[in-house]
């Protein structure tokens, strides 16, 4: 089975739409599944990726439901079947005061 990676709202308009992409080849870490993507669809690699290739701040990548900022970054090996999550960081909001 190939690596699939789940694209969220905000990206889709740089995958064509897309709302997962199977990558082949089977990318053995999630660095190389990313440069796989990119290969596709540069647009989203380069808005999870800062221009030195590391993980931008805002953007959560999870692969089998494990944040990889508390694993092995993205050097984190990927199985055949690995499901990877980019997810962007939810922040914000206002304040509420409870009487």
């Amino acid at each position: 089975m190939p690596v699939t990676v789940h694209i969220p709202g905000p990206l889709r308009a740089y995958a064509d739409g897309a709302t997962q992409l199977a990558l082949d080849g089977a990318p053995a870490t999630l660095l190389a599944a990313l440069d796989a993507l990119g290969a596709r669809f540069p647009g989203v690699r380069d808005r999870v990726l800062d221009e030195q290739g590391r993980q931008r701040t805002h953007v959560n990548l999870f692969v089998d439901r494990e944040d990889v900022r508390f694993g092995g970054g993205l050097q984190t090996p990927l199985r055949a079947d690995a499901v990877v999550h980019i997810l962007p960081a939810v922040s914000g909001g206002s304040l509420v005061l409870l009487p």
